[in-house]
């Protein structure tokens, strides 16, 4: 596929004929995306059915074990919105975040001999996987929607607008999380190895199954330093009208994204070449 996407970078057909010509940069960053994209997709649910099974049932196992845990130790107390669909919407958010921070980790190595090419990129890589994630995840949100609709839950979102601001600000800040960490263990494998502990302190610690203003004052002020339960936060408080956005900083969360993004793109602007060469 590649080797193929690479000559018709480069060549166009004319009366039966081959004519060599020069794409601009701009089509050539979509061609090679759109392949990569593709790529990642068929390496994805090539493992036959049960991969493309757990990737859309982990969710829904997920929400039932702890919708049985909160019915087990709270009963079934709503708080004034939906609890399946809360936390629905959490786990969607969060999953996208984990997934992407955790596939791109390794998506150097995983497609090195493709760096071959000089039009493939290392961070074309990372941008394709993060854009499977956001394929998969609205796939999985239409799923949802479509059983939520069917079983009679209030699905109602109190602001559209700003849920999809919230996602796609979160989009930037994992993908800028996900070349930072992908860098960084390409020098130190240390570094991989750790995402996954990681990832399951995150999940207790973003507001996942839970709101801030449920928690004790002293504990909200140690987790409001994590930058993910402010996306969570600003999301599910602006899809329910019940909810609020009291105690998300839209300056932290700002400062957080913009530095990521800066300092994983200026890390791999320098390292860029030592990347290609190990």
């Amino acid at each position: 596929m590649m080797k193929k996407l690479c000559y018709n970078m480069f060549t166009r057909k004319k009366k039966g004929s081959t004519i060599l010509t020069k794409r601009s940069p701009i089509k050539i960053f979509f061609a090679v995306q759109n392949a990569l994209f593709l790529r990642e997709l068929n390496m994805r649910f090539s493992s036959g059915k049960l991969g493309i099974f757990w990737t859309f049932f982990e969710p829904f196992f997920q929400i039932m074990i702890f919708i049985i845990i909160k019915m087990g130790m709270f009963g079934v107390s709503t708080n004034g919105f939906d609890f399946a669909v809360f936390l629905t919407l959490n786990f969607i958010v969060y999953n996208m975040f984990k997934n992407i921070v955790i596939k791109s980790s390794n998506a150097f190595s995983a497609n090195k001999a493709l760096f071959m090419y000089k039009q493939v990129k290392p961070i074309n890589t990372v941008l394709a996987r993060t854009m499977l994630e956001l394929f998969i995840t609205s796939i999985i949100i239409i799923i949802f929607l479509i059983i939520g609709f069917y079983f009679g839950y209030d699905i109602a979102v109190g602001d559209l607008v700003m849920v999809t601001l919230g996602f796609i600000f979160l989009l930037i800040f994992s993908f800028s999380f996900a070349l930072l960490l992908a860098i960084l263990n390409v020098f130190t494998e240390s570094v991989g190895r750790m995402i996954g502990f990681l990832m399951t302190g995150l999940m207790f610690t973003s507001a996942v199954f839970y709101t801030v203003d449920m928690l004790p004052h002293s504990i909200q002020q140690i987790l409001l330093y994590n930058p993910l339960l402010h996306f969570i936060e600003m999301i599910h408080g602006y899809y329910f009208v019940s909810l609020n956005d009291n105690y998300v900083s839209y300056i932290y969360i700002t400062i957080w994204t913009l530095s990521l993004l800066y300092l994983s793109l200026w890390l791999y602007q320098k390292l860029e070449k030592r990347i290609i060469s190990l």
